[in-house]
């Protein structure tokens, strides 16, 4: 019996590998199994070598896996391409049809099954990936019967006898297979689970529904890869709520479209990767000087320019800090796990308006795409804070003047109303401006708005601004990460503190303003610090120097192939500091 497993499928795209994927995951996180499932696709709708790999255990996992145990390939390439992943011990089970070679430096049993002749007796090719889930059963030693539920739920509305035909296709795979395994066979049988219900979402939806839960009711966006998935999702949830999703022209619109709904007094958002966000600069400052609430999701890909747009990357931190013209405050933050995301994307509004100003959500391709259990949610943490919104009726204005809508104030924050309410009139420009919102150049009135606009993000109140296991007073190793990194450095640390090492682990959650008190002990009491990231410049480490200092005892740990870290990498390079 085994605690931990990795499966990995692969083909052309269009083939069902998603789906195959998909219905192999959902039937063992009902039986209880954790999961985290990483895809690897190409930048096409249709063709290219695509994988999934999926790591099921019976604890929390939040990383894929250095080895692979099983390997199902529709094509030659699957094999080629990731079967050095195999342990000796690992089993390839190929289709039959492009008659699997394989590879001569791999201990790794191959079998050829024929699942496509297989399922085209059973009516159509198409249920070839039914019949590699039943193989892969076999190897499990899985009862079938666990996919019925999904079978159904899948296929219901196409009718029973579909439904019938994918389970016959799943027990043709099972049987063939099992006639295939010798009696000295050793099959890898899991643990039992523990039988608890738990979700089982991608980072994207956990987006999307935190944004439900904190109150959104608008989105505007232009579909890219990997954010599209949150537009999709609200779409589907939103007008039920009363609320909207807008498929804009492009990015500009799109931001400026949720700068006017949230001046409106409508919670709204946008998302984007890396270079919808390059086009959204300008707006993003016009939200900073208009002190108009903005929450912006930016999930990094590879870059620059269209760049890897399929593929894992950190590189957008530095331009969501400092990429806008002139200066505004902002707030930068960057959830590293699924409830993580939800809970923050819920928070960023709250923050928004409290300060109003720009909130970007950072996410990565890993973290916006990887599928990963998923403890139930808790709403009730989940609460509305609208910050200095005036709700009840302004006392007429003597002389009828303005409304002071940008008043400096000692917290820096100004009050603000929703347009049309009486005696809250006021002007609202993209230029320097006075306390009413007229145009200004003096130089004292500059100063004095400057200087309130920062003023207010000087004292975020944010829960965990840094993600901390730092049960070390004094450290060997200070490790830091951001975004999805967190699960693959946290299983590198278990190998580094069985090889004699005191590690500690900080997670940045808050990455700007930047929580100095809460790294500064960290940093100070560690002896050597390795900051992991998916970039090639280091912009997080570049990040601390300039915060924290200590750059004699920093070192970069970077991947940028597009790939995400795999635990062996992080253990390998940490090793080598000492």
């Amino acid at each position: 019996m085994i605690n931990q497993l990795s499966w990995k499928v692969g083909g052309q795209q269009g083939e069902g590998i998603e789906s195959t994927g998909e219905i192999f995951s959902i039937a063992l996180n009902r039986l209880g199994y954790y999961l985290y499932g990483y895809r690897h696709f190409s930048s096409r709708i249709k063709g290219g070598h695509t994988n999934n790999k999926i790591r099921v255990s019976t604890t929390q996992v939040r990383s894929i896996s250095d080895d692979l145990d099983i390997l199902v390939a529709f094509d030659q390439e699957t094999i080629d391409v990731n079967f050095k992943e195999l342990h000796a011990n690992g089993v390839m089970i190929a289709d039959a049809k492009f008659n699997p070679k394989k590879p001569e430096d791999t201990e790794a049993a191959l079998y050829a099954v024929p699942f496509t002749e297989i399922a085209t007796d059973l009516g159509t090719s198409l249920m070839k990936n039914m019949v590699a889930i039943g193989a892969t059963s076999a190897v499990l030693d899985l009862d079938i019967k666990v996919f019925e539920e999904v079978v159904e739920e899948i296929f219901g509305r196409k009718g029973q006898q579909v439904v019938a035909k994918n389970m016959d296709a799943i027990k043709a795979g099972y049987e063939y297979m099992k006639n295939q395994l010798s009696e000295s066979t050793q099959l890898m049988q899991l643990d039992k689970a523990d039988g608890q219900k738990r979700l089982f979402m991608i980072g994207n939806d956990a987006i999307a529904l935190g944004a439900v839960a904190g109150g959104c009711r608008f989105m505007a966006a232009y579909p890219i890869t990997p954010a599209s998935e949150i537009m999709e999702y609200l779409i589907k949830k939103l007008p039920a709520l009363g609320g909207t999703v807008i498929q804009t022209e492009d990015e500009i619109a799109a931001v400026t479209m949720a700068i006017g709904s949230n001046y409106g007094g409508v919670r709204s958002i946008t998302a984007s990767a890396g270079p919808g966000l390059s086009l959204k600069m300008e707006a993003i400052g016009l939200s900073g000087i208009t002190e108009t609430p903005l929450v912006i999701v930016d999930t990094q890909r590879g870059g620059p320019s269209t760049g890897l747009p399929t593929k894992q990357e950190q590189s957008d931190l530095m331009a969501m800090i400092y990429g806008t013209h002139g200066e505004i405050p902002k707030i930068v933050m960057a959830p590293s796990t699924v409830q993580e995301a939800f809970y923050d994307a819920a928070e960023a509004f709250n923050l928004a308006e409290e300060y109003q100003c720009p909130v970007i959500l950072l996410s990565d391709l890993q973290l916006s795409l990887g599928k990963q259990t998923v403890e139930p949610l808790d709403f009730s943490k989940v609460e509305i804070r609208r910050g200095k919104l005036v709700t009840e009726e302004l006392p007429e204005i003597e002389n009828k003047g303005y409304f002071k809508r940008f008043e400096v104030t000692e917290d820096g924050v100004s009050p603000r109303v929703i347009p049309g309410t009486k005696n809250g009139i006021h002007h609202i420009t993209g230029v320097e401006h006075d306390e009413t919102g007229k145009p200004s150049e003096s130089a004292a009135n500059r100063n004095a708005q400057m200087d309130k606009r920062f003023r207010k993000v000087e004292n975020i109140k944010f829960d965990t601004p840094v993600y901390k296991n730092a049960p070390h007073e004094e450290a060997d190793l200070l490790i830091v990460g951001f975004n999805s990194t967190r699960g693959t450095i946290e299983e590198a640390i278990g190998r580094l503190e069985k090889d004699g090492l005191k590690v500690n682990h900080a997670h940045m959650r808050l990455i700007h303003p930047f929580p100095v008190d809460e790294m500064l002990p960290l940093v100070k009491s560690a002896k050597q610090i390795a900051v992991v990231e998916n970039n090639a410049t280091g912009q997080l480490a570049n990040i601390i120097k300039m915060n924290v200092g200590s750059a004699e005892k920093l070192t970069k740990i970077l991947k940028y192939d597009g790939n995400p870290f795999l635990p062996h990498e992080i253990h390998t390079k940490c090793k080598e500091l000492f």
